[in-house]
């Protein structure tokens, strides 16, 4: 398949007013991507669990104008500073939605969770936003084919922030072609097809807010940090040989090993970061203090609890639904103590997006 697939052929005749929404997850990547080439094309696989509760909001009223145009309220406030991050997504996707050059766009869009929290909100609202814009096109004539809007919309989300592409359905998303997933793509995520063993259908996962501000290197800085990297032919083979190992975890249970792959994968995120130039330390001591005490706490009960980082301070904290009352406890008495006002975020693993309006 080439992109050409998803540049639209529709009848000006029957365009018209439309408003739609739709909500969309966040997710946390298990198989990092870190780097990548033109035009957002991953360097490596990664595979991801979409989340449940960490959700964007978005309803979109489009109604027909002269030019191509939008506003947007967050929250029910005007938000200027989302706009050229907006601006440069539908620049970006005019080849492929030619007809979005004839609407105005009213964005409303709200998270279920705290904008400062520390959860990129990028990947759940271009998913969300690019959801809409597809419900749009199929309004007009367009993706009749159930699985082609759902690659549209995913392959729409990557042109705006690169992990929103695995923010379109559930419960686990691979982004880059390899050779031990089936279908799998560059242009855009694809469902995990394999059969999931059933622990991993209702995964927890309870977000530590170390930190809840900014990070102070963005997502596209970070993968620039791999061009010309010492590390990072390695980095990549190494990514491509965890998503082969973890699919075979995900189909026969192997908790022990799920747990080394992910939380290799996680301090490898850092490492390269951390050996970059320039570089950058994104953890700061609470995350090590909590990365510690998992280690520990999982050797002295011997319950499969671990964790996981993005480019962040954060810990996301991963675990069996089996343990959750021992987990929570933990949490609450010593986890918790690290975090930012004691802070955190409880979610699972979910199914995607669904239409809201």
């Amino acid at each position: 398949m080439t992109e050409e697939v998803f540049k639209a052929q529709l009848n000006p005749s029957n365009f018209s007013d439309f408003r739609v929404g739709w909500k969309s997850p966040s997710n946390i990547a298990l198989v990092k991507y870190w780097g990548k080439k033109p035009v957002q094309i991953p360097a490596n696989a990664s595979l991801s669990f979409t989340l449940s509760e960490s959700c964007t909001s978005t309803e979109v009223q489009f109604s027909l104008a002269e030019a191509s145009s939008f506003d947007l309220v967050f929250e029910g406030k005007a938000k200027p500073s989302f706009h050229p991050k907006i601006q440069d997504f539908l620049d970006r996707i005019l080849p492929y939605c030619s007809f979005l050059s004839a609407y105005h766009l009213s964005i409303e869009t709200s998270n279920s969770f705290p904008h400062s929290s520390g959860i990129a909100s990028s990947a759940s609202a271009m998913a969300a936003l690019a959801l809409s814009i597809c419900s749009l096109e199929r309004e007009l004539g367009g993706l009749q084919n159930e699985a082609l809007f759902f690659q549209k919309a995913s392959f729409l989300s990557r042109l705006g922030s690169g992990s929103a592409c695995r923010s379109v359905q559930g419960p686990m998303m691979s982004w880059g072609e390899h050779p031990d997933l089936e279908n799998s793509s560059d242009l855009y995520g694809t469902v995990f097809e394999a059969e999931l063993q059933e622990v991993f259908k209702s995964y927890k996962d309870t977000i530590l807010l170390v930190h809840k501000g900014q990070k102070s290197v963005s997502s596209t800085a970070g993968h620039d940090l791999m061009k010309g990297h010492i590390f990072a032919a390695s980095r990549f083979e190494q990514a491509q040989m965890h998503l082969t190992q973890l699919k075979s975890v995900l189909q026969n249970g192997d908790l022990e090993h799920f747990i080394r792959i992910v939380e290799s994968e996680a301090l490898s995120l850092h490492a390269m970061m951390m050996s970059s130039h320039p570089y950058y330390i994104l953890m700061q001591p609470n995350t090590l203090a909590i990365l510690h005490s998992v280690m520990r706490y999982r050797q002295e009960t011997k319950i499969p609890v671990c964790f996981t980082l993005d480019a962040g301070a954060n810990v996301h904290l991963l675990y069996p639904e089996s343990n959750q009352t021992e987990v929570q406890a933990f949490i609450e008495e010593e986890l918790s103590l690290f975090c930012e006002q004691g802070a955190y975020l409880s979610d699972a693993v979910g199914k995607g997006s669904e239409k809201i309006v």
